[in-house]
């Protein structure tokens, strides 16, 4: 079983910035064979896809909508995955999920086919 905390959720005000952290433990099946993702789901919305970069790292995928503001990363030493989120905006206020996928699970842009997912950390972005 893998288990995923997240941290780094709070409040900020528009433009600002913030860094999210997950970290896995337990069996992660070689953190390095994992692709790894953050989701974010609003008030009242279906959880939806923001981002996810590949167990080498070199394939990474954003949402249209967070293209050129936010950047995901990893450290398979620590077994860790980060987001890093710039010049926030209101719409971005979300609670963040961060899932890890086995090999070969299928895409990455489908929430269905994310085999573990952490709590959840709020990010709240005032205007």
């Amino acid at each position: 079983q893998v288990q995923l905390v997240e941290s780094g959720g709070g409040l900020v005000q528009a433009g600002g910035s913030l860094r999210l952290s997950c970290a896995a433990s337990g069996r992660t099946f070689g953190s390095n064979d994992m692709g790894w993702g953050w989701f974010r789901q609003a008030l009242g919305k279906e959880r939806q896809f923001v981002a996810a970069i590949s167990w080498s790292g070199s394939n990474i995928f954003y949402t249209r909508s967070v293209k050129g503001r936010f950047t995901i990363s990893r450290d398979n030493a620590k077994n860790t995955v980060y987001l890093q989120m710039n010049s926030l905006k209101p719409e971005d206020t979300a609670v963040y999920y961060c899932a890890g996928q086995k090999p070969d699970s299928g895409s990455y842009y489908d929430t269905a086919k994310w085999n573990y997912w952490g709590q959840g950390t709020q990010v709240t972005v005032s205007s």
